[in-house]
């Protein structure tokens, strides 16, 4: 197997003339005994093959043979997702200084096997051999993420988790979780039963463009307490950070439906039918509205121990809180100096009780206008101004522009014989010229980019073989462009790789686009 095939591409790859064949006597040493049972995991169910997991010690290190070997690293602050990877005829070493580096090396490993090594069932006949190499590796950039919008569309528990297991295989870090929409609230919050009971859902979805045809049938569901902590337990297993995303004070309509006395009207609210953005938000002159928003996030931080919080901040409307005498009198209490400046005080007073329990708030660029939160970070979206802006002025900055990383925009200019998307255009070329860096953030600035993300937001896809269709390859060139950022972008290098690569995508069952020709 050449270099070319891995996705993402590591940083070093040298060739050796040797090669060592997996078999039934190989066994797996490992001083963490669950990373060695994860890989073996892994590896079982395709071949076969026992694979017994021991203890590593001195003597295992310097003389095992026939093995596979986990073996640490001496520690680097810098290093937790580096790893090196060395294979001759001997034995397999895959050598990390914490358990990300080993997690992301494993995954390595299966990407140098044959591809019936992804097969959930004992595969016959299969030569295991895997070519001699030596792999060092690490990543460009440390936020290495994939959104999904659940609000929208709901998918079950199952197919997150082989969401999840596609982000480990791709080495993304972080699972952007959008949990609650105008269109659905997704989230269990026992102290507010009514949140799902209600604003879980809505009576029919829209589906024509023209908004004036409805399916007639009740779409709804949610996540309970129980399945967010399997979730969130099934991605750390895999080095995934699970961020969860609750809007604020924007698409909150399926809230203000379950409790309206948090809106400027307080009344006539419905899970919304339709796409796009509604008029209705929270209202910023209740103080009952930042009680409630506490409480929900108090039991959304017990569940998530993601350092960051994600609270949207995107497409808020300020014409209820133009006309709402309680807004108005907020605006005059603060000594504000219109609504943009009174989302920045809404905003601020979540980040400051965020940063009080340890978390940082992570908002839409939407979030700059009226003045940027001390501490939060922009996930800059419309474009990659919003960004520059940001980390010009010395805030951290996640890149994820829709001109690159909207997964939920057309793939061809041919949209006839596409499945319905948003009505834009994002092929696999464009996605391949993302630049998380954009030169025209300072020097001495850019530290601030901790990197970036794909989104996929889920108006039109109503299953999860619709999203994998929009997914993928898209996110695997993305997946490349975060790990290895190279500095020349060859479209037909990239396409001859995933032509030899797209095998395992059928091997584990995902519904991916098909190249052009």
């Amino acid at each position: 197997m050449s270099e070319a095939t891995f996705f993402p591409q590591p940083q070093s790859v040298e060739r050796q003339d040797s090669a060592f064949t997996l078999n039934a006597h190989t066994r797996i040493f490992a001083s963490d005994s669950a990373l060695g049972e994860m890989l073996a995991r892994y590896l079982r169910p395709a071949t076969g093959f026992g694979l017994p997991v021991h203890p590593l010690d001195a003597a295992v290190a310097a003389d095992a043979q026939n093995a596979i070997l986990l073996l640490p690293a001496a520690s680097e602050a810098d290093a937790a997702e580096s790893y090196t990877l060395t294979v001759d005829s001997a034995r397999v070493e895959l050598s990390a200084a914490g358990r990300q580096g080993f997690l992301h090396g494993m995954q390595t490993l299966r990407q140098l096997l044959p591809p019936p090594i992804l097969a959930s069932e004992r595969q016959a006949a299969v030569d295991w051999t895997l070519p001699g190499i030596r792999i060092g590796d690490a990543p460009a950039f440390g936020w290495r993420g994939l959104h999904l919008d659940v609000g929208r569309h709901l998918f079950p528990v199952a197919f997150i988790k082989k969401f999840i297991d596609m982000l480990a295989f791709y080495k993304f870090n972080t699972f952007h979780w959008h949990l609650t929409e105008d269109q659905g609230w997704r989230i269990e919050i026992k102290k507010y039963p009514k949140l799902t009971e209600i604003g879980g859902y809505r009576a029919e979805t829209v589906i024509s463009r023209a908004w004036d045809t409805y399916d007639g049938k009740p779409y709804g569901g949610f996540y309970s307490q129980g399945e967010v902590r399997e979730v969130v337990a099934y991605a750390e297993e895999r080095g995934i950070t699970v961020m969860p995303e609750i809007e604020l004070p924007g698409h909150a309509v399926a809230a203000l439906t379950a409790y309206p006395e948090l809106g400027c009207v307080g009344a006539g609210y419905e899970v919304r039918r339709t796409w796009g953005i509604a008029e209705d938000i929270f209202c910023a002159g209740n103080d009952e509205v930042f009680t409630f928003l506490k409480d929900v996030l108090s039991e959304v931080l017990a569940l998530f121990p993601s350092e960051y919080i994600h609270i949207g901040g995107d497409e808020a409307p300020k014409a209820r809180w133009q006309q709402c005498p309680a807004c108005q009198a907020r605006i005059q209490a603060e000594g504000l100096a219109d609504e943009n400046e009174l989302q920045s005080w809404f905003i601020r007073q979540i980040e400051s009780w965020l940063n009080e329990r340890g978390r940082k708030l992570v908002g839409w660029d939407e979030i700059l206008e009226g003045g940027l939160a001390p501490n939060a970070t922009v996930m800059s979206w419309r474009g990659s101004d919003g960004g520059i802006a940001a980390a010009n002025a010395g805030h951290d900055v996640i890149m994820t522009p829709n001109t690159y990383c909207y997964l939920d925009y057309y793939q061809s200019e041919d949209t006839e014989s596409e499945p319905p998307a948003i009505p834009a255009i994002l092929p696999l070329r464009q996605v391949w010229q993302y630049v998380v860096v954009p030169p025209a953030i300072a020097e001495d600035k850019r530290r601030h980019i901790l990197g970036g993300q794909g989104n996929i937001w889920t108006e039109y896809m109503p299953n999860s073989d619709h999203v994998e269709y929009m997914t993928f390859p898209r996110a695997i060139a993305i997946a490349d462009v975060l790990w290895h950022h190279p500095a020349e972008r060859d479209y037909e290098a990239l396409l001859a790789r995933l032509r030899r690569h797209l095998p395992r995508l059928e091997r584990m069952g995902v519904n991916y686009r098909p190249l052009d020709d």
